[in-house]
Formats: C-alpha cells, structure tokens, sequence
C-alpha cells in the first residue's frame, strides 16, 4: 500500500482521525482465598456459558473471559470491564479471586488437576483436549488481554476517497488493515517494553528449558503460548493470508484456524474464508499482558496508548517491502525485548524514541479532547527509565516489601477483593446511575441478558435476550405498564379519586394552585393534623407533617417549601399509625419495608449537627440515590422540626432522647428503614394488591398508614388503615440493602418479569 501521509494533514482526515471502535477480551484465573488454583466449577450463578454475551470461560474451568461490547470511546469499554469485574468477583464462591497476573499462580503438580473448562458442546470440550495434548495444559493457563480495534468507518472512507490506487472500498479497507498488521508485528516490542508484565512464572510452568528470570514478559516471550516457529502465515496480501492458514489446517499443523495464536488477527467474519469476499473489518491485537496495578488488568492510559500506536502505524511508511522479512525482524525483536532484565534499557532503545516522536507528530493532528501530549511525554521518560514500566515497577515494589512473584499477586488480588466488596449494592464503572439501576444492571449481566445504557442521566436501558428486546427506565419502569399508569400515580389527587372511588380508604384534603389560595385556607386546617406536600413529586421531596396542628407561621412555612417543588400542593389530613412501603409486582406483594423518618439518638454530649456527621458515616449512606441510605440533611424541614421539639442543631441531646429531623418517613430523605416482609399482615398486603390493581399498574411502591395495634393481628376492619400515595419509581435500593432485616432481590424480581425463562 502506497504512503498515506499526504493525506495526514488534509482537514477532512483531521475532523474524523480520532474515531475508532474497540472491544476487550480478558482471561483471569480464579484463584481460593490463598492465592491458590481454584477448585470449583465456574460460578453456577453466572448462568449458561452456551449464551452468555459476557462472561466465559477459556481453556481451564478456572480461566474466566470477561468479554466486553464494542464501544466508540475508551471510557466505554473501561466501564463496562469495570462492570464485569465486579459481577463476576461477587458470583464466585468460597471467598475466591481473580489472579491479577498474566502467568498464572503455582499450578499443580499433577496435569489432571488441572481441568479442562466443562463446556456444554462436545466439539468446545475436544478442542480444548486437543490443545492440552500438542501443547500442554500449563501453557495454556496463561492469561491476557486482547484488544479488538476498529478504524472509524468515517475515517476508511475519507482516505479510500481521497486515494485513486483502488476502486472497491472494501479490498482498500482489507488492506489498511494488512498494512497495520504488519506494522504491528513489526514494532510490537514497544508494547512489550511498556506494558510487558510477566516476569516470572512458577517452576512448575516449564516442561523442558526456562529462561532466566526475571525478564519483561515471560507470556510474550518464546516460552510463552505460542504456536511453534514454523507455524508461518503471510499478511501480505488477504488471499496469501487466508491460503496460508487453511493449508496449515490442511496439513494437520492447525486443527482449525483460530488454533493460529499471533499477536494479531484479522477479523471479520467468523469463518476465515468470507474475509476473501467481505473483507478485513477490524484486528484482534492479543499480545498485551494483564496489569496488576489495574483493578481491571488494563489502563485507559494504556488504551488511548494503544489506539494512538495503531493510528502512527497506519500512516507511517513501511521500512521494507519485503513483508516477510518485516514479521521475521519483528518476531526476532520481541523475543528478544521480552527476555531482557526489567531493570535494563532495552538494546531497541532508539528504535523505540523514534517511534514515540512519530507518534507525537501524529498527536499534534489529533483534536483537543483526545490529546496525548502529557501521556507520550510519560512514555518517552518510561522509555529512558526501565524501572517506570510495568515489569519494572513490579520488581520495584517486590524488593521493596520483600515480596515473591505470588506474595505480588496474592496482594492486589485481596485489594480487588475488597474493592468488589467494600459497596456490593453499586456497580463499578456506573457509579454515577441511580442505584437500583446499577443493582439492576448487575442481576442482569450476571444472568447473561445483554444490557446497554441508552441514557445515564435517564437511567435508561436496553435489554436483550434470545432477540426478545425490552426497554427499562430506573430499573422499574417497563412495557409491562401501560403509559398512563405511571402519570396516574405520579398524580397525587388522580390516584386519591381512584383509590377512593375503588373503596379504599384515602387521606381527606384540598388541593392549590398558588400560593395565596393556600395561605388564606390556613383557617381550615390550623386545629387538625395535617400534612403538606407537593402534588407531584417523588422521593419525600417539600413534605412537611404536623401532628398536632401547625402555627400559621408553620404552615406558611410548609406551603413554601411544597410549591418550592411543584406548582400544585396538596393539605391533607393526618392519619395516624405508622407508614409501610408494599413493593408490589405482578399482583403480588414481593416486600414491605417499616420506614422510621431521619433521627439521631442523643448522648449527652454532642450537639444535633454533630450526632448527624457522625451517622452519616455510615457506609450505608450516601447522596443521590447512590447508597441504600440517604445521608440526612439540616435544611429548612429538618430544622422546622427540630423547632417544634423546642432544639435547634446547636442543642445538645440528653442521652438516648430520639430526635427526630423530619416528620415523613422517606428513606430518601434520611430515614432508616425495616423490613418487615415475614411480620406483615396478609390481610395489608391483599390490600396493597387490591389497590394496585385498582390503579392498573404491574409494579408500584404503595404507601399504607396502619395502626401499630394491628400488623400483626387479626383486624379486617376496612378503616384500620389509610393510603397516603402510590409511586410509578419506588427506589427498590432500600428494599435488597435494608437497614435492618432480610433483603430483598426486587430487582431480579423485575428482570424475571420481563425474561421468565430466566427462573430455570
């Protein structure tokens, strides 16, 4: 292929020079809570492996794939791995781990402990027989990244139009890609240099000769897993590449063309003889070792890295025209750079400077948000200073903590241990969505249904399994409800008039539009107890309660805050008894949770506002529904309330006095909450059912206010209980993580709602 870089500079290459695709293939061994080889089958939670989009295994029932979508952004595909950790982490048994490193942990003396992964097809499972006896099961342990990389299309066809060598866009994208290919297998030392990470292996691993080690990447080396030496397939042109590989099958040197192990693949089809005709759509980079340092085995750094590398490779001149020459040259480099000591400079040095100026000329065409300048400028002093890569900082830090290769691995793999466990109701790498959604996403990755985040801040979601496609908004909200139910609910005065007309018992109350009506109807309410609160609004949001009567100065103060959330309020009556949330599914109540409003318990010593501090520290709590607890507040409402029991948040509580910061009960607004799903009355929950039925929904959170006298007793009396309100999003979150009491798994609930097959 001629020189492209006379393209580099036109503005239509620069305005679309940084798109690309990418998807990541990752393999961990499972290890017990010793560091040692698992025993265990793959986690049986973890559903089929016959179907699973995300999670697999590789040669060994130890070896876990973690395999992500394809994404246009490194961010994407990060968080999703992210994702995939932590599902997988929490699925094991015993306590077990991922090894953190490439090579894998002391391995049995015994080849038949180790196992081959127990596969559903027969064919997978001889396979893998296959490869255990031409190479020996130990080197097939060895794990890895693989990095699947994709030019924009955008970008493919701007270049295809501006050259005039080819007529088919898809013969000049195979061989943008054959070009790369072999600049890669050229230069792809560097990444070894950079990012080699296996420099030792278990004595065990070896069954004949072994280098000296330590060395920069075991995996990446001879020794690692490799095909043998002769084992040679042309990228000069896609025909030679595909003639090359089916004659090896052919012979019987390859059992079947994906036995072909390069450090990269030519993709596009699944059958290597339809590249012939659709040609090379994107390349399998499979040379890059696990990063211990990385929770996730590998760096957005070291990705932008590797996108920045591919794109310097595409425009960059090839120094020879002999090919096989190049892949020779490239091989003979690599071994080379993988056996050096970690700690020396590499004998490619001023090969490998050159190449990251090239890559900076490139950098400088790149538009601003994908700059790389301060990550070359790291490299190029990684590429001066050995001990800064990773095999470099490995042997750093295993002299300076007196470590061995597997004192290393056992430590970061405890760390991501605790990582995974150290908040279990939130997702990794989706921190930022609201958190029944992340506890959502996480049962339905686990179960093998496709999930794809249409919008973050929406919380929606797109599911897919076995081509039945489901959309899902905040984790409840689903096609199983019709369009009007959630607006009824979200309705406060539409669900009282069709509860009431149903003939369940409702709060008695008028509803306002301004402000002014509201305050000169203070006549009305001021020797009842009511509550005030906004029409429309979810989550507790401008709920003021006065249980014996509020001051107008109050009351003007409560109608304030309402309308300061919607523009239509509702007073109420109060009814007494406490409150319990029903999460009510298909006709069924699955929960019901007691929910005690925010509070702090006195002790004599500290103020309000620091007994506050000091429980929202709690693990439990956090902010913006990303914790199962609520941290609590001191505005208006909750110092409102301190007023009327006379304390204000300087005061000083007497031991054990409860003080209460707020009236409603919400958990949303710092409440605790109780589940109470066994203790509960059956005759409150057919109520709960009966009225959401009424309503017409399939999911719903309802609201009862029942004397305290009777969640455990007999009474069928119509008027023990009050509905206050019926929510279209009740936040499952505090139902699975209560603050007391069982948990329950409403949002598996919900997902076998929409994919019953799932319960087999």
């Amino acid at each position: 292929m001629k020189s492209l870089q006379t393209y580099l500079t036109d503005e239509r290459i620069q305005s679309v020079l940084s798109g690309f695709k990418i998807g990541l293939e990752k393999e961990s061994q499972r290890v017990d809570a010793n560091g040692e080889l698992a025993t265990t089958d793959h986690p049986s939670s973890l559903g089929s492996r016959s179907f699973h989009p995300y999670i697999q295994t590789d040669f060994s029932e130890t070896q876990t794939e973690l395999i992500t979508q394809v994404f246009d952004t490194d961010q994407g595909a990060i968080e999703q791995l992210e994702a995939l950790h932590d599902v997988v982490m929490r699925s094991m048994e015993d306590g077990e781990r991922l090894w953190p490193i490439s090579m894998p942990p002391d391995l049995p003396e015994d080849d038949r402990d180790i196992k081959i992964a127990k596969l559903e097809h027969q064919g997978d499972i001889n396979y893998r027989r296959y490869l255990a006896k031409v190479y020996g099961k130990r080197k097939q342990m060895v794990s890895g990244i693989h990095y699947n990389f994709e030019f924009s299309h955008d970008l493919l066809m701007s270049l295809f139009q501006l050259q005039t060598d080819y007529t088919d866009f898809v013969a000049f994208r195979t061989d943008v890609y054959l070009k790369v290919s072999r600049q890669y297998l050229r230069y792809r030392w560097l990444i070894t240099y950079l990012f080699g990470a296996s420099p030792f292996a278990d004595k065990r691993y070896f069954t004949d000769k072994e280098p000296e080690q330590p060395v920069r990447s075991i995996r990446n080396s001879e020794y690692g897993y490799t095909n043998r030496p002769e084992i040679a397939v042309s990228y000069q042109t896609i025909d030679q590449y595909v003639s090359d590989l089916e004659e090896l099958v052919d012979k019987g040197e390859l059992i079947e063309t994906k036995e072909f192990y390069s450090s990269v693949r030519l993709r596009g089809s699944d059958k290597v003889e339809e590249l012939l005709t659709r040609g090379v759509s994107y390349i399998e980079i499979r040379n890059i070792d696990l990063d211990p340092f990385e929770r996730i085995g590998i760096s957005k750094e070291t990705l932008r890295f590797l996108h920045l590398f591919l794109l310097t490779l595409l425009f960059l001149d090839e120094e020879s025209t002999d090919a096989t020459h190049m892949l020779d040259l490239g091989t003979e480099y690599n071994n080379k750079v993988s056996l050096e000591h970690p700690l020396d400079k590499t004998f490619l040095h001023e090969e490998g400077s050159w190449l990251l100026e090239k890559m900076t000329e490139l950098n400088e065409q790149l538009t601003t948000p994908f700059d790389c300048t301060d990550l070359l400028n790291e490299m190029k002093h990684v590429m001066d200073y050995p001990t800064k890569t990773l095999a470099g900082q490995m042997l750093e830090l295993m002299a300076e903590k007196s470590w061995t290769n597997e004192d290393l691995g056992r430590y970061f793999a405890d760390l991501y241990y605790d990582e995974a466990f150290a908040k279990p109701y939130q997702l990794a790498g989706y921190r930022d969505m609201e958190l029944s959604t992340q506890i959502f996403m996480f049962d339905a990755i686990q179960k093998g249904v496709k999930v794809d985040v249409l919008d973050r801040t929406d919380q929606f979601l797109k599911l897919s399994l076995n081509g039945q496609v489901e959309y899902v908004k905040n984790a409840n909200m689903t096609s199983r409800d019709s369009y009007v139910v959630p607006l009824m609910m979200e309705n406060k005065t539409v669900t009282k008039k069709v509860l009431d007309k149903a003939g369940f018992h409702v709060p008695l109350g008028k509803e306002f539009s301004t402000v002014d009506e509201a305050l000169i109807s203070y006549p009305i309410f001021k020797d009842s107890a009511i509550v005030v609160k906004p029409k429309t609004t979810n989550y507790g949001l401008g709920i003021s309660i006065f249980k014996d009567g509020a001051t107008k100065e109050d009351y003007d103060e409560a109608v304030r805050i309402a309308f300061s959330e919607d523009n239509s309020i509702l007073v109420e009556e109060f009814l007494p008894g406490t409150e319990y949330r029903f999460f009510v599914l298909d006709g069924k109540t699955r929960a019901v949770m007691l929910r005690t409003p925010a509070n702090v318990l006195g002790d004599g010593e500290h103020t309000v506002e620091e007994l506050v501090a000091e429980k929202n520290k709690d693990s439990l709590r956090g902010t913006h529904h990303r914790a199962p607890l609520e941290k609590i507040q001191l505005g208006d409402i909750e110092q409102l309330m301190l007023k009327e029991q006379k304390l204000t948040k300087s005061s000083i509580p007497e031991k054990n006095q409860r003080v209460y910061l707020r009236e409603n009960s919400n958990v949303s607004t710092g409440g605790d909450s109780l589940d109470v799903t066994e203790e509960m009355n059956e005759h409150y929950k057919q109520i709960a059912e009966s009225a959401v039925e009424a309503l017409g929904a399939k999911i719903c959170g309802i609201d009862l206010i029942i004397p305290d006298s009777s969640i455990n007793g007999n009474k069928e009396d119509g008027q023990t209980y009050g509905i206050i309100e019926a929510n279209f999003n009740p936040a499952m979150h505090m139902h699975i993580y209560p603050y007391a009491g069982a948990g329950q798994r409403l949002t598996m609930d919900v997902l076998l709602l929409l994919y019953p097959e799932l319960k087999k």
